[in-house]
């Protein structure tokens, strides 16, 4: 997918840690796509939350909301994300997301001036068909995409680009990070509560300041550990996504469940000690970053407080 280009479009819908995951190989897209007479304009269509972090990143020369996400049956809806893609007038389309409604996208622009495309859609110009993509971790199977499409140098995710003053926080170093929540709908992908507070509790004995950090949501739960370990610090709805890259650097560690920050946290440089049940494979989708270290069992709950203190141990070094 040389050439000259003009007109790039890249399609990354979420969740938070696929977008961060595939800052990567959307940096790659963008190096691909520069020449001597210039770089082409590069456009990401995403949703409603990564807006700022995409803008925030440089990469791209404009975001597109997609706002309609249109059921095949809802005429109007897809007439107008047509005409919105046509107006791009894209050479070149990488379909990052390569989901059905992501492929349907391709499908609507009809058959004739079709851009080069890169994605799983069939009839695509250049479809990855690797029997083994379902099977593939995140960024593997986005590395083996572009190569097909002629790219060969993706690199991982680089949040050098997330600068902000967190000192409004108030918090002094050395302190670590607990991400206590996760999906609503996906319980099982939670480490007790309980659990989290004993252990920013080993972490305040030891001089290390534990900082809470999550959505709205998560209100209760980060209230019941602020109440069990009242030496920590609770940041509930108080982050935005660049607070929580910062903030990650300046961490001794990191813990927390499978979780979206936890990609952002890990790939921020922080050693990162993430929980897994059996309800989610980190073969597919472990957090990937300079020190890394997955907790799996089938059940979280069976997961000890000593077994992951012996991981804070020889992760970060914190206990003579």
């Amino acid at each position: 997918m040389g050439g000259a280009v003009e007109r790039v479009l890249i399609i990354k819908l979420g969740a938070l840690g696929d977008f961060v995951q595939a800052l990567g190989p959307m940096a790659a897209i963008r190096r691909h796509h520069q020449s001597p007479l210039g770089a082409a304009s590069v456009i990401l269509l995403t949703t409603k939350p990564y807006v700022d972090l995409a803008r925030a990143t440089g990469l791209f020369d404009d975001v597109w909301v997609d706002e309609e996400r249109p059921k095949p049956w809802q005429i109007g809806r897809v007439r107008r994300l047509r005409e919105k893609l046509k107006s791009g007038h894209f050479t070149h389309v990488y379909d990052l997301q390569t989901s059905d409604r992501s492929s349907f996208y391709f499908h609507i622009l009809g058959p004739f001036k079709r851009p080069l495309w890169s994605g799983i859609a069939r009839g695509c110009s250049h479809r990855h068909t690797h029997p083994e993509r379902d099977r593939m971790h995140t960024i593997e199977r986005q590395i083996d995409q572009l190569a097909v499409a002629g790219i060969t140098d993706v690199g991982m995710a680089d949040l050098s680009f997330a600068q902000k003053d967190i000192y409004r926080f108030g918090i002094e170093k050395p302190y670590a990070l607990l991400v206590p929540g996760g999906a609503p709908h996906r319980p099982a992908k939670r480490w007790p509560a309980k659990d989290f507070a004993e252990l920013a509790n080993r972490l305040f004995v030891k001089g290390i300041t534990p900082v809470l950090l999550g959505a709205r949501a998560e209100q209760g739960i980060l209230t019941l550990i602020e109440r069990d370990a009242p030496g920590t610090v609770n940041l509930c709805a108080k982050t935005d996504f660049i607070d929580i890259a910062v903030l990650a650097r300046g961490a001794a560690l990191a813990v927390g469940n499978d979780t979206g920050p936890m990609h952002m946290i890990s790939l921020a440089g922080c050693p990162s000690i993430v929980l897994y049940s059996s309800d989610s494979d980190p073969a597919l989708c472990a957090q990937r970053g300079p020190s890394v270290e997955i907790v799996r069992k089938t059940r979280l709950e069976d997961v000890s407080v000593a077994e992951v203190w012996d991981v804070v141990e020889r992760t970060a070094a914190l206990v003579p």
